[in-house]
């Protein structure tokens, strides 16, 4: 029979190869531990202050300074809070559009072009033929890293427009029915809603480098707030990617379906148009909480976030309106 210091010698070193052996695992059962939901970042609210009558099909949004441009029927306009301050005459403005190098960029469906509108002096000052992928409508142009970007076929390609000669300078593959896109984060994203992918675009290279699977029919999204946010209408959701791992860090689930809105970032908040049950809807990046459902259902529109503000439209209405946002 052992001695009882021979004994308290092995439980010794049994409790320390356990104790190794614990501490060996650590890091594994904490990666392995569920992620808790972040606490709500106390996003703001916003109470509409304005509705403005605007006549015909007021429908993509722009902001441009203290006023807000809107695609309508053969021409784009510029509102302000005080009425119409511009109005320039298109053959099938369509899509989100984008403002840069002092000038607003439209997708002219109608011409398979880009138009560039001077803003100080509200005229046409190019017209570059591009194609438009999607001639429907449901697209956007954006700008960044110098550049103005369309998707440009539906096969599956996005032209990049130099504002410096109003010229294509390169085209870029991507999955084919690609028609969304958004830049933030140092990269152009591209969705396409055919082929369930958000692309991640390396704009010096020129190419893809990175595809996400995504839910049914995404749409539009937009980058900011830390994270890339998609709808996925089809779903009612709305999916948040972290723009350096590439990886869905969360849905929010918003309604049955969300065709077809819009989305924006801005202000600690994510701003979604929607088109049932109420006009907008509000989301914590941080959380994922819906914390507003504000107005009452308007039918389909979009939305831009403006600073002390958010600007929506209502096509089938004919209205703008004008949300003043304050912190919580």
């Amino acid at each position: 029979m052992p001695s009882t210091s021979s004994t308290r010698t092995a439980l010794a070193r049994t409790h320390d190869r356990r104790a190794r052996r614990a501490i060996a695992l650590l890091p594994l059962l904490i990666a392995a531990a569920p992620v808790l939901a972040a606490e709500p970042s106390n996003p703001p609210i916003a109470v509409k202050a304005q509705t403005i009558a605007v006549p015909g099909f007021a429908d993509f949004l722009a902001v441009d300074g203290d006023g807000v441009w809107a695609t309508n029927k053969g021409r784009v306009e510029r509102w302000s809070r005080a009425g119409k301050r511009a109005s320039v005459v298109m053959n099938g403005p369509c899509g989100a559009m984008a403002v840069a190098a002092r000038s607003l960029w439209v997708a002219d469906c109608k011409d398979a072009s880009v138009v560039r509108i001077d803003l100080a002096t509200a005229r046409i000052v190019a017209r570059i033929p591009t194609g438009i992928a999607n001639p429907k409508g449901e697209t956007n142009v954006v700008a960044g890293a110098g550049s103005i970007w369309v998707p440009s076929d539906d096969a599956g390609a996005i032209a990049r427009i130099d504002p410096a000669t109003n010229s294509i300078v390169s085209t870029i593959a991507v999955d084919p029915g690609t028609h969304y896109l958004a830049f933030g984060f140092g990269s152009l994203w591209a969705v396409s809603s055919a082929g369930r992918s958000l692309q991640q675009i390396d704009p010096k290279a020129g190419t893809v480098v990175r595809r996400i699977t995504l839910g049914t029919q995404p749409g539009f999204l937009t980058a900011g707030e830390g994270a890339v946010w998609v709808q996925e209408q089809g779903d009612g959701t709305v999916a948040r990617i972290d723009p350096r791992s590439g990886e869905i860090t969360g849905r929010v689930k918003v309604g049955a379906n969300l065709l077809y809105g819009d989305i924006d970032t801005g202000g600690g908040a994510v701003w979604l148009r929607t088109t049932a049950d109420q006009t907008m809807v509000v989301i914590d990046p941080a959380s994922l909480a819906i914390v507003a459902r504000l107005g009452k259902a308007e039918g389909s529109g979009a939305l831009r976030h403006a600073g002390n503000g958010v600007w929506t439209s209502a096509h089938d209405v004919h209205t703008l309106s004008w949300w003043r946002v304050s912190p919580r």
